[in-house]
């Protein structure tokens, strides 16, 4: 597995700190893989560590509670500062209160749990004051690169913006196999984490929920608008019920949604929203007869991009011209538009005047799958393939 520096380095600061560490995100995104990693970089340091994984039985049978972690560590630890791995500690039951106990003693405590369990809300409560989160994302095509470099395999533009970052997918030597495994894991992430760990009761209701929002990426919505929709199959449905519904996805990193900000308030509208899934492959399992929606996923692929590089993203909302998005870092502000291709005059004509009566001191980009530069006095036109290698625009 590839070493994943990007996420390292924003933990690396916090070694040493007496705050718990929390290495969260999505199902098989690769937190485990990370906390690993952090754990051998240590090592080389210093022998005082302690890791445990609560998956293992070895683990789980013999510290069943609290009261039997802090023992554990407190026989097996060392002099001096203990750094101490807990993975996939939301099976042991009072883990909050072992976490914030171990952190008074002079360890340095790393956590990581299903997210369906250890949750940001929940651990937010929980732990207030006393924790640093770090969240973990599918891969970018550059960690694509070189996963697949190391496995000396290759994935495609194409393939990527069809299938997704999930790491474990690369393993797989057919398309077959790999939407088995995407399927699988949808099925584990909303059946088994979500309807049971709330207790859905309106099963095909969420399931309908689910469908509609994960094809529905990158678009705008409201919770009536979702409502509407809904509401033709399944009557006996409210608005707080589909809010409620789009809480627990967003709770399980399984979508991200950004808000509009208007140009003639200057606030963010409230009550509509943009929708991005976690991952493309939950809007491409969802499809019949290989018809992807690649328009959309594009856009979402260049969401999860810009959000890995850093930027602050909205939706710009220019005097009812929808720009894709408003990326922000620092004191650098990009008015970005997202499309296939522009080749058509149409397509062409469209994009660019959403930028109408923007001002140039901003730098306006255009993002779209074609080959042709289509850059303009004013506006930078980016091709996909190399916006997805860059490490900031």
């Amino acid at each position: 597995m590839i070493y994943r520096e990007h996420y390292i380095s924003q933990v690396r600061e916090f070694y040493d700190s007496d705050l718990i560490k929390i290495i969260t995100g999505i199902r098989r995104s690769g937190k485990s893989i990370i906390l690993e990693q952090i754990k051998n970089e240590i090592s080389k340091k210093t022998k005082n560590v302690i890791s445990l994984n609560f998956e293992d039985k070895r683990v789980s049978s013999n510290i069943v509670d609290a009261k039997n972690l802090i023992e554990y560590v407190e026989k097996n630890r060392k002099q001096g500062k203990c750094y101490i791995f807990l993975d996939e500690i939301q099976t042991l039951e009072g883990w909050q209160e072992a976490c914030k106990t171990l952190r008074l003693d002079n360890n340095s405590v790393f956590i990581t749990g299903s997210n369906s369990k250890l949750l940001s809300k929940e651990f937010t409560k929980e732990l207030s004051g006393r924790y640093v989160s770090f969240r973990v994302r599918p891969f970018v095509y550059k960690e694509i690169m070189e996963y697949t470099k190391e496995l000396g395999k290759e994935c495609s533009i194409t393939d990527y913006l069809i299938w997704g970052g999930f790491p474990k997918r690369f393993e797989f030597n057919t398309e077959e196999a790999q939407i088995r495994y995407l399927n699988d894991l949808d099925d584990t992430i909303v059946l088994n984490d979500l309807i049971n760990r709330y207790k859905i009761k309106k099963e095909n209701l969420f399931k309908s929920l689910v469908n509609y929002v994960l094809r529905s990426n990158g678009r705008i919505f409201s919770a009536k608008s979702i409502h509407d929709y809904i509401k033709e199959k399944h009557e006996n449905c409210s608005i707080n019920t589909i809010m409620k519904y789009l809480d627990y996805l967003e709770e399980a990193y399984i979508i991200e949604t950004i808000k509009q900000y208007s140009t003639r308030t200057k606030t963010e509208l409230a009550y509509y929203s943009k929708v991005y899934d976690a991952d493309v492959a939950f809007n491409s399992i969802r499809c019949i007869d290989n018809r992807y929606d690649l328009t959309h996923n594009l856009e979402n692929i260049v969401y999860n991009e810009l959000i890995y590089m850093g930027y602050n993203i909205s939706v710009y909302n220019n005097n009812g011209k929808e720009v894709d998005f408003l990326a922000q870092k620092g004191n650098k502000k990009y008015y970005i538009q997202v499309a296939y291709s522009i080749a058509e005059e149409k397509a062409y004509n469209r994009e660019f005047r959403a930028f109408a009566n923007i001002d140039n001191l901003y730098q306006k980009i255009i993002i779209t799958n074609d080959d042709i530069d289509y850059s303009t006095a004013t506006v930078k036109h980016i091709k996909l393939k190399d916006f997805l290698n860059m490490e900031s625009l």
